[in-house]
């Protein structure tokens, strides 16, 4: 058939392909093998690398091992709701909460520790939004490091097949029946040494994570650039709520490194007692919020966004000398300041906003389909109705744990055999262009413009889709970004439809909500309280379209006969 061979131990077709090894992927890719599936997993670094690994804080769970006294689901979601500025699909938001109780012995069996006392009680912390201490943490401030940890050493205890090195660039699509419909079945990679692999599947479980690559100041590792947002889009499914960028409050004030990564300084050191000042050292949150340096990250960093276009500061300091042993319980902030020369204990610590986690993303239902039959999306790509205009500090991980065995369940479901898989995707292949995934910009794109590369989309990412947007700038980003892609640069024309849906999302978001503030429509608009979709009607082409949210719906069954 088309394209090169599987490599060894990959079976063609396998039931699962996983793209991306965080802890939405490896947890789907441990269920789905559990059940009896075949399952490759494609990361484009090494597996366990990516956003996961990064992660400081915790997991927020409220769980039936060790409750914390007076907190309980109700609490939690509530909450979220508030921290998600009125954008948050409730049902989906105690669902997903609520699977917490049963994913977290999951993990915890998987050989996961978290840090406890001396009398084994989990020490848990509080960080912004939340209404007491409970976040789970592991490592002090590593708590994704032993996430990651535990699902990697799972995942090679199970003999999984992991591809390191492989960016997928595009979903080979087949026609689905009568019907018109479209149904994703294999991926298209390029691997280390720029080769081509076609990898035909069931079904796809995109979990690549977020978009701060995008930017040219974020906390997020190289490869978290938009790929599953743009792949999704390309292969028919709906991305919503795609203007909600969150930027972390702080980010330490350093120079960022080639890829745009500065290290995070976890929210939890002002859980602890840690307070924002300004230059002459005054309390930055007073009056600002009645949480002061605890209220939601999306206050805290329009606070300081504004507080440094004011004064022309470079940055605002973090002041965590007056946490006990503060360095021995922030082992992995206090080690990213030595290597700046600040002292935690001593100093005070320079720091400002940067991109990082993406609270929009591929809609899907609460078992993670996209729409699209045979693909699904799980973790910070993925839409669920959890986060809102603003996600709640530590309610990622735990998503990621329940939805990514939740997409695993779905899957197990009746599917279609070995022979019409193969013969779906040798006519999907063949049809094909040969440069599939390569957007239609970069063989067509307009004469006169500096082709795109990745440090010009994220010169006017920061420029013009930062914290503070406005019309103008919106409207310039969007013009710049339909200009021609470098020829062959297949990551590139990824990354440009992906900020394309972010720039559309936020210039027709015309009012302020969540982690989208435009100072020209500094007020919310009741009227808007709802998200929109957005959907790309022509494959090979660049034009974003607004769309009837459509599919998928809640608690649709799965298809007789097939994966969805």
């Amino acid at each position: 058939m088309s394209g090169p061979a599987a490599p060894a131990g990959v079976e063609v077709p396998a039931d699962v392909v996983v793209v991306g090894s965080g802890v939405a992927g490896l947890t789907a890719a441990l269920e789905a093998a559990r059940l009896g599936l075949r399952v490759a997993v494609l990361t484009r670094t090494g597996i366990g690398a990516g956003s996961t690994e990064w992660a400081q804080g915790g997991l927020a769970a409220v769980t039936d091992v060790q409750p914390v006294p007076g907190d309980d689901l109700d609490l939690h979601v509530r909450d979220t709701l508030g921290a998600g500025a009125g954008l948050n699909e409730p049902d989906a938001v105690r669902d997903i909460l609520g699977g917490a109780g049963a994913a977290v012995p999951a993990l915890l069996a998987r050989g996961a520790r978290f840090d406890t006392a001396a009398d084994g009680v989990w020490l848990r912390t509080r960080e912004g939004g939340h209404s007491l201490a409970r976040v789970i943490r592991a490592g002090g401030d590593a708590t994704g490091a032993e996430v990651s940890r535990a699902l990697v050493e799972d995942t090679r205890r199970n003999g999984l097949v992991v591809l390191e090195g492989f960016r997928v660039v595009a979903l080979p699509v087949a026609a689905d029946g009568p019907g018109g419909g479209r149904r994703v079945v294999g991926v298209t990679a390029l691997g280390p040494d720029g080769s081509r692999l076609v990898l035909p599947a069931h079904a796809v479980v995109l979990a690549t994570g977020g978009v701060g690559g995008l930017y040219a100041r974020t906390t997020n590792p190289p490869e978290a650039t938009g790929d599953g947002i743009a792949l999704a889009l390309r292969a028919g499914a709906r991305v919503s709520d795609a203007e909600f960028v969150q930027f972390h409050p702080t980010a330490l004030a350093v120079d960022a490194g080639a890829d745009g990564n500065v290290p995070l300084v976890t929210e939890a050191v002002r859980g602890e007692g840690g307070v924002l000042r300004d230059g002459d050292g005054r309390a930055l949150m007073d009056g600002v919020h009645p949480a002061r340096d605890l209220a939601p990250r999306d206050v805290v960093a329009l606070a300081i966004a504004r507080h440094l276009d004011a004064t022309g500061e470079p940055h605002v300091w973090l002041d965590a000398r007056g946490i006990p042993d503060v360095t021995r319980r922030f082992p992995t902030v206090a080690r990213a300041c030595r290597e700046s020369g600040i002292d935690l204990a001593r100093d005070l610590v320079p720091v400002r906003p940067a991109a990082h986690y993406h609270c929009g993303g591929v809609r899907t239902d609460l078992q993670g389909w996209t729409g699209v039959r045979g693909l699904y999306a799980v973790g910070e790509v993925a839409r669920t109705g959890l986060h809102g205009a603003n996600r709640l500090a530590s309610n990622s991980l735990v998503e990621g744990l329940v939805m990514g065995g939740r997409s695993a369940r779905a899957l197990a479901g009746p599917r279609v055999g070995p022979a019409e898989d193969l013969a779906v995707v040798e006519a999907a292949l063949s049809a094909a262009d040969p440069a599939a995934g390569r957007p239609a910009a970069a063989r067509s794109g307009s004469g006169g413009a500096d082709p795109l590369d990745p440090e010009r989309i994220r010169a006017l990412m920061d420029a013009h889709v930062g914290i503070a947007r406005e019309g103008q700038g919106l409207r310039s980003a969007a013009e710049a970004l339909t200009g021609p892609v470098r020829d062959g640069a297949e990551g590139t024309g990824l990354m440009r439809l992906a900020a394309a849906a972010i720039v559309a999302a936020a210039l027709d978001r015309e009012e302020s909500r969540g982690c989208h503030q435009r100072t020209d429509r500094p007020d919310g608009d009741p009227s808007r309280r709802g998200s929109t979709h957005w959907c790309l009607p022509d494959p090979d082409g660049d034009a974003l379209v607004r769309c009837a949210p459509a599919a998928p719906d809640r608690g649709l069954p799965l298809q007789a006969g097939g994966v969805r």
